[in-house]
């Protein structure tokens, strides 16, 4: 499926982008967003954003999102079963 977003003719020059770089980016932040929102897998936001598994977790440090989120409890948990 595709879909078509518009945006202003003058938005990826007043970002200092290319119109295929605000693109590609725009891609990346809706799938960022999706897994930090835990609504996809890094998999399908991955495919989504249009490049590898590795390099959209790689990535998520740009946008402030954790590879992996676990609670308090869980870490704790982790660390006793260790």
């Amino acid at each position: 499926m595709q879909l078509n977003i518009e945006y202003p003719k003058t938005l990826p020059d007043a970002l200092q982008e290319t119109p295929e770089e605000f693109e590609r980016e725009a891609r990346m932040a809706m799938a960022v967003k999706l897994f930090e929102m835990k609504r996809i897998s890094s998999g399908i936001a991955a495919g989504l954003a249009g490049v590898d598994r590795v390099v959209f977790l790689l990535g998520l440090h740009r946008y402030g999102v954790a590879m992996i989120a676990l609670a308090e409890e869980d870490l704790m948990s982790d660390a006793k079963n260790a």
